[in-house]
């Protein structure tokens, strides 16, 4: 799934010196889509470079999800392993370039935050949540792990 029509997959808002960054795919439980990672990384390497803004917040659009992990529906698109590996190259390499941030960078949850979702909270430098939000690493019911949020 995409965002809705002429809907952006991540918002960016700055308050003051605070760039907040929204995942705006609330339909999809704000899974982490190819579109969706490419567009956190876009704004993670902006953010390197930008000594005006002093902190990082990333919250979700929607109250089902943070993120519920990568876009199944789309990994399942294809049994493409070009494409697979492209994927979670891409995602890697996002959640590594948080931790290379000048800024410091917060997870705002106040819902549910699965797998690669979690794993986003986890690469951050603080999380934030609500007495609503749970966090899970699931993908091992399906075989699958993703190392970085279980440990």
């Amino acid at each position: 799934m995409t965002a809705a029509p002429n809907e952006p997959v991540l918002l960016r808002r700055d308050e003051d010196r605070v760039a907040i960054l929204t995942l705006n795919r609330p339909h999809a439980m704000n899974a982490l889509s190819g579109e969706l990672i490419d567009a956190l990384q876009s704004e993670f390497d902006r953010l390197a470079k930008d000594r005006e803004i002093r902190c990082v917040i990333i919250e979700a659009q929607g109250d089902r999800a943070f993120s519920t992990g990568h876009d199944l529906r789309e990994v399942a698109s294809t049994r493409d392993y070009a494409f697979h590996h492209s994927l979670l190259t891409r995602c890697s390499a996002m959640m590594l370039s948080i931790g290379r941030l000048p800024q410091p960078v917060i997870a705002k949850v106040k819902s549910v935050a699965t797998a690669a979702g979690c794993q986003l909270v986890a690469a951050c430098d603080l999380a934030v949540a609500s007495d609503k939000a749970t966090f899970a690493t699931s993908g091992i019911n399906n075989g699958l792990i993703c190392r970085t949020p279980s440990v």
